[in-house]
């Protein structure tokens, strides 16, 4: 399928929707100003300390200063965020947690996906019915392995071109997106299609940001979940594909060898993949 100029989405449009949707959800923390004030001093030191490493001149701290206004005007803080920091916070959760492994969320989470039954199939085009179909399917237990009837498996994903659904103008508002009710032993069988690697949007100053490192701004093919159930933590978590392109040199550093799915492709041209979830207690 290809998209014309005047539905791809952009860096601004998609910055903007992501930002709109974090401050309507802002949170707040029980932080003490003691703790907020050593971890300051510490933040402000490193970069301190990393100016007069490299001996940062005015005409680049002038580049930096304007960038940083440019990223706040563009709406691109909850990209910038998710793709470059959000992975060192995941893994201080982490330490913490003896169940399934978890990622980052990203920039493009939707609350109040639709409700469907443990077997299903996540709200898709047409279009997205001519690609390879992928099965995934699993259970949602405790740590000792006791189903959990009832658990709720967020899932979302991008499209065969990198889209996702309420970041892009031309697709259906909960495209490849629902909130699966597992069975009574907790399990799930959803229908959806393979994804595609994405680049991150480019054309703002996390784009100028990537190019002008000579880096690169794909992220590889993954499914995100959050999976849920009461008394328990839940896991915000992402699913890559092993052999898939980007695997090794991921731009936002989340991808983990626990993480990695091996699916089969049966006679039909079914792609199949099993993955369970062990949660923690609360």
């Amino acid at each position: 399928m290809s998209i014309t100029e005047t539905t791809s989405p952009t860096a601004a449009g998609s910055g903007s929707a992501a930002t709109d949707k974090f401050k309507n959800e802002r949170v707040s923390s029980d932080t003490s100003p003691e703790r907020l004030a050593a971890i300051a001093a510490d933040a402000l030191s490193a970069l301190h300390e990393v100016i007069l490493d490299h001996g940062v001149t005015y005409p680049e701290y002038r580049v930096f200063k304007q960038w940083l206004i440019d990223v706040g005007e563009g709406g691109e803080w909850p990209l910038f965020l998710d793709v470059f920091i959000e992975h060192a916070v995941e893994q201080v959760l982490a330490q913490s947690r003896r169940g399934t492994k978890g990622s980052i969320e990203g920039p493009y989470y939707i609350a109040n996906a639709p409700t469907l039954a443990a077997q299903c199939e996540l709200p898709m085009r047409d279009e997205d019915r001519q690609i390879a179909p992928l099965i995934f399917s699993g259970q949602v237990t405790d740590l000792a392995g006791n189903g959990l009837g009832g658990a709720i498996v967020e899932l979302w994903h991008a499209d065969n071109d990198g889209y996702y659904s309420q970041f892009a103008p031309h697709l259906p508002e909960w495209n490849l997106r629902g909130k699966i009710v597992t069975d009574h032993e907790g399990r799930y069988s959803i229908k959806t299609i393979q994804p595609a690697p994405y680049r991150i949007p480019t054309d703002g100053p996390t784009g100028a940001f990537i190019e002008a490192q000579n880096g690169h701004p794909w992220r590889p093919a993954h499914l995100h979940l959050i999976v849920s159930y009461p008394d328990k933590h839940s896991v915000t978590t992402q699913l890559y594909f092993r052999g898939g392109d980007w695997i090794d040199s991921d731009v936002a550093m989340a991808t983990k060898p626990d993480l990695i799915l091996d699916p089969t492709t049966d006679v039909d041209g079914v792609n199949r993949v099993s993955y369970d979830f062990a949660l923690d207690p609360a």
